[in-house]
Order: structure tokens, then C-alpha cells, then sequence
């Protein structure tokens, strides 16, 4: 696995003069980009601090370009890297084999908003939150809520089946695609389905595209289906004196009977780091106080649009915490305290980065399961000598470990660190999990997929890869 070699050893480059010429004349001179400062930007996302130097950047604006792209691509064997906003953790959109990234900045439109259907066709490259908020000025709700919805593009939350907060009760994103318009590695167009709520005819392609990391083909047009906006949340802070007690609160809470429509978990430490990062980085200090004694937190949201049911619901999660080592609930009184609580959560990743270089991993078990599991990955921490920062979407079994680097040394960092990083994934399977809940597999957990997965269940995955792409141009090296 490289990280800088790239750039420090040039290469000659896969992409002629005559292929240059060609790619500028598809999409215009000002859309292709070979010079170094460009090729470095595209070269790296929020994964560690990986670094691989395409050969070229390409920013196509319409899908019969990505299709020239993509023809062209085939014909001469050049391997190309669909590439998003580059928020990805696990490598996905890095040009490990360089080539041509294609950028799908430019597609950047939400095409059409159907109120009458529930239903939304937009690009690739719309920014998350963006479309969320154009279509809750309709009174309309799209729950796939990631932590970096802010700057995320819609095609890389396809690509990876990004979930977030809102995965607990509404679904991930494949829950709430339809139908996508493909551009396959041999440059033809196809749809993988139709606009329509059911469907039982033939193999289900839009479900195989989302999750498949950029693999299979380059998707230029999205049909999500939307839900009505609900009116009313309440939102509590729970604090517990162990992670445990508050990994087995959650669990119970669900056995009640009650569905959060978001259930986040973070240790003291995750928020002590986050308070530090919004006060001396985003010049936001954090007003809300941490309890003195306890060690982990649940932040517990219910939406609907009755205020008497969500605050019975409210008085239900109360009863059930009170049988944990848990301290006093703070409920948010304020639309500004509700923002300032999910500040703390969703700058978490982002913190704990600023604090130090992390390896981060995002595993997901049953949540029955999740006390053992976060009691073993602490043990398998002093193991191998590092700290774990955890977090994540505990509602849906969902846990975020950070392994920070802090004071390792760069030959530990790189050789030892990662048989820990096996320890828990083998914990994680064990418990009757796997290794990502979301953040996809890309590079960063390709060596451990045999934890995960037989022989031939990868044997059957390379088969469709091999259908798809036959000349393997397309995001080459990812998952297997």
C-alpha cells in the first residue's frame, strides 16, 4: 500500500499526446488538467495520508462525455477513478493504478422534483445537505444523513451506501434509490431499472450499482423516492458511566418498543477532543457541559408530528436508561441547543484528525453484540499499545473506531498497527458483524476482506466484476 512514492519517483505518463488531445476535444480544454498542483489535489482524499498521482484529471459536464471518456479509456486500456468529492475513508476514489481521475463536479444539478410521486432525479454531484434542503423547502424529507453531508456528493453516498444518524429508523441509502442512469466501462448507457416503487423484473441492478465503490460503472443520474418532512423532534444527551452500560441502554431502549430516528453513541474523550477543535479551529466554542464521572454518551432523537406521542416516547427512554449506571438526561430546550448537540457528534471525525493521524475503521454487528465488541477492541488496543477513539451510529450496531498514531512510530504505524486492526475485525465477524457499515472497503481494509467473506463469495464478486469491466479499467485494485 503506497502513500507518496507516486509523487516522488515521476513515472512516464499512460496518457499520450494524441489521447490528451483526444480528451480535451470531448470536454474542452479548460476541463482537462495534467499539471502537477491539480494531479496532487485529485490524488488524495480523507483517508490517512494516502497520496497516488494520477496521470491526469478529467471534469466531464454531460453523460454522453463520460461516455466518450469512458470508450476511449477501454480502447486504450487507461484505468480510470470515478471520483466524487473526495470525503472518502477508506481509499475508494484514490488512482492507485494512476490513469485518468473523472471528476463528476460538474454535475452538479438537481434535475427534477416530482411532489406528486415522492420522487427526485438529480446528479451525481450534488452536495447532500443541498438537496435535503431543497426538497425540505417542499416539505419533503431525504433521510441518508452522513456526518460530512455538508460536502459529500450524493454519487460518493451511493458508491460507499452511506447511512448516518438517520439510519436508524429511515434506512441507508439504497433504501431510497430507484433507478440510475450508468455509463458502463465500455462507454455504453443503460438504466438499471424504472421510476417506479416496485419491481420484480430481473436481476435487481440498481441494488448491485449502490455499494459497488465506483467499480462497475460511472452513475450520471439518480431517481431517489422522498418522504413527507416530519414536523417535530426532541432530543436528548444521556450520559453513562461505562461504554458498555451505555452500549447495553440501547438495546433495551428498541426492546421497549421505541424506534429513535437517531441513536449516536461517543466516549468523553471523542467529545473533550471535539470541544477543543470547535473552539480553537472553528471559533465555535461548545456551551454544553460534560457530567463529571461519566465516560460515554447517547445522543437520542425521536421525530414524528404529535410533540404528546414523542414526549411520552421521551418518558419511555428515561424509564428504560434509569436501569443503567446513567446520569441526568439533558433534553435540548432549543432548535439552537438541538444544533449545538449534533455539532458535538458530527465534528467528532474531524477532531480527532485535527489531534493526530488515525487509521479509520467503521464496523457494524448486531446491537445486542456491541458491549463485547467495544470491550474488545479496547482490550486489543493495549495489545498492540494504541488508543482508540469510538463513536457511530450505535442504533443501527454501527461503530466508528479511530486508532490514533499519536506517539507511534511510523514503522509500528505501518507494520504492527495493522494486525491489531485484523484483531478486531476478526473480533467483529465473530460477533456476527463485518468490516464496514458504511465507509466502504476501497484500499484501507481490501487486505482483510478474507476475514469477512469466503472464497466464493469473493470468487462470485470478481465474476461480476469481470462482466461489468472486462478490461478491469474501471477503479482498478479496490475491494478484492
Amino acid at each position: 500500500m503506497a502513500h507518496v512514492n507516486e509523487i516522488e519517483a515521476p513515472v512516464k505518463s499512460l496518457v499520450t499526446e494524441g489521447l490528451l488531445v483526444a480528451f480535451q476535444k470531448i470536454v474542452g480544454k479548460e476541463h482537462v488538467m495534467i499539471d502537477e498542483e491539480n494531479r496532487t489535489e485529485y490524488g488524495h482524499d480523507k483517508t490517512e495520508d494516502y497520496q497516488f498521482m494520477p496521470d491526469i484529471v478529467i471534469k466531464p459536464g454531460s453523460t454522453q462525455e463520460v461516455s466518450e471518456l469512458l470508450k476511449l479509456c477501454n480502447q486504450h486500456c487507461i484505468p480510470v477513478t470515478p471520483r466524487g468529492a473526495g470525503t472518502g475513508l477508506s481509499g475508494g476514489a484514490l488512482p492507485t493504478r494512476r490513469g485518468a481521475v473523472i471528476s463528476m463536479e460538474r454535475f452538479n444539478k438537481i434535475l427534477n422534483i416530482d411532489e406528486m410521486n415522492l420522487q427526485a432525479m438529480v446528479e451525481p454531484g450534488v452536495i447532500t445537505e443541498v438537496f435535503q434542503n431543497t426538497v425540505k423547502a417542499k416539505n419533503l424529507f431525504y433521510p441518508p444523513d452522513p456526518a460530512s453531508k455538508g460536502s459529500c456528493f450524493l454519487g460518493g453516498n451511493l458508491a460507499n451506501n452511506s447511512g448516518g444518524p438517520k439510519a436508524v429508523k429511515y434506512g441507508v441509502t439504497r433504501d431510497y434509490v430507484i433507478n440510475m442512469e450508468v455509463v458502463l466501462p465500455s462507454g455504453e448507457i443503460i438504466w438499471t431499472a424504472a421510476n417506479v416503487l416496485k419491481n420484480s423484473t430481473g436481476y435487481n441492478l440498481t441494488q448491485l450499482m449502490c455499494g459497488s465503490e465506483g467499480t462497475l460503472g460511472i452513475i450520471t443520474k439518480i431517481v431517489f423516492k422522498l418522504r413527507g418532512f416530519p414536523q417535530k423532534t426532541v432530543l436528548m444527551m444521556i450520559p453513562f458511566v461505562t461504554n458498555e452500560e451505555a452500549c447495553k441502554a440501547i438495546a433495551a431502549i428498541f426492546t421497549a418498543g421505541i424506534v429513535p430516528s437517531g441513536m449516536e453513541f461517543f466516549e468523553r474523550e471523542a467529545a473533550e477532543r471535539t470541544f477543543e477543535y470547535c473552539d480553537k479551529v472553528l471559533g465555535s466554542p461548545v456551551t454544553t457541559k460534560l457530567t463529571e464521572g461519566m465516560n460515554a454518551y447517547l445522543l437520542c432523537e425521536l421525530d414524528g408530528n404529535d410533540e404528546e406521542v414523542l414526549m411520552r416516547d421521551a418518558e419511555r427512554v428515561m424509564t428504560v436508561v434509569e436501569k443503567f449506571q446513567s446520569g441526568e438526561v439533558l433534553f435540548a430546550e432549543s432548535a439552537a441547543q438541538k444544533e449545538e448537540l449534533w455539532k458535538i457528534r458530527k465534528n467528532i471525525s474531524p477532531a480527532v484528525n485535527w489531534h493526530t493521524l488515525t487509521k479509520s475503521d467503521d464496523v457494524v454487528v448486531p446491537r445486542a453484540n456491541l458491549p463485547k465488541l467495544i470491550t474488545g477492541i479496547k482490550e486489543i488496543g493495549k495489545r498492540y499499545g494504541f488508543n482508540t477513539v469510538c463513536f457511530g451510529h450505535l442504533g443501527d450496531g454501527n461503530l466508528h473506531v479511530n486508532i490514533l498514531k499519536e506517539n507511534i512510530s511510523n514503522e509500528r504505524w505501518e507494520n504492527e498497527i495493522p494486525k491489531g486492526i485484523g484483531e478486531i475485525f476478526k473480533l467483529t465477524v465473530s460477533l456476527g458483524g463485518t468490516l464496514s457499515g458504511e465507509h466502504g472497503i476501497g484500499i484501507a481494509k481490501r487486505p482483510y476482506m478474507t476475514i469477512a467473506m469466503s472464497e466464493v463469495n469473493l470468487n462470485l464478486m470478481r465474476g461480476i466484476k469481470k462482466v461489468f469491466d472486462p478490461n478491469e479499467i474501471l477503479n482498478p485494485g479496490k475491494i478484492f
